[in-house]
């Protein structure tokens, strides 16, 4: 991994102390997703850790709403597909959904039922994994269509909050850690 992308990366993920709530330090990507060189070196970390990780890949699942900013750019990168995990009510079609907890509310996911076949190989990407109530449901919803997943893929953990340890024998990676 190049300490040179990498940390052009990590200068561009902003802090905002007591955002959504007093003592939460909620780490901004917009200053990322703004600066064109910053965000081609995170496709390019993304891209090379999938391809000297995995020989093949069918599809990139991105979580709404921001895994919709980086995984239709890494699946391009890569020559493969791109499936949506939308908020319910958000796809049409015949749906799953699964419900879960999050940090400060329930939510449910969903995904149209064809957009992953049996024994597909698919990566699942966000922004960022908290708690790991939404990847969880992620992964939830990708196994119930029978998909083989390769692993979870975010830019940014919050290491204090073990979400990565829900996963528990899926693979994890992501890119920055903050505690």
């Amino acid at each position: 991994m190049s300490q040179e992308r990498l940390q052009r990366v990590r200068d561009r993920v902003r802090p905002f102390p007591d955002f959504p709530v007093p003592g939460v330090l909620f780490r901004d990507i917009s200053p990322l997703l703004k600066d064109p060189a910053a965000f081609r070196a995170l496709i390019d970390l993304l891209e090379d850790h999938l391809r000297a990780s995995f020989p093949k890949i069918d599809l990139i699942a991105g979580l709404d709403s921001r895994g919709f900013l980086i995984g239709p750019s890494l699946a391009q990168r890569l020559g493969i597909g791109f499936v949506m995990l939308r908020k319910k009510g958000k796809l049409p079609g015949p749906t799953k959904s699964v419900s879960y907890a999050l940090e400060y509310s329930k939510a449910e996911l969903e995904i149209q039922l064809d957009a992953v076949e049996p024994g597909q190989k698919v990566v699942i990407v966000d922004d960022l994994i908290a708690t790991g109530g939404t990847m969880c449901a992620a992964c939830e919803l990708m196994q119930g269509l029978k998909a083989e997943i390769l692993e979870c893929l975010v830019i940014i953990e919050l290491k204090l909050l073990k979400g990565s340890e829900k996963l528990k024998s899926i693979p994890f990676y992501s890119l920055l850690q903050y505690d």
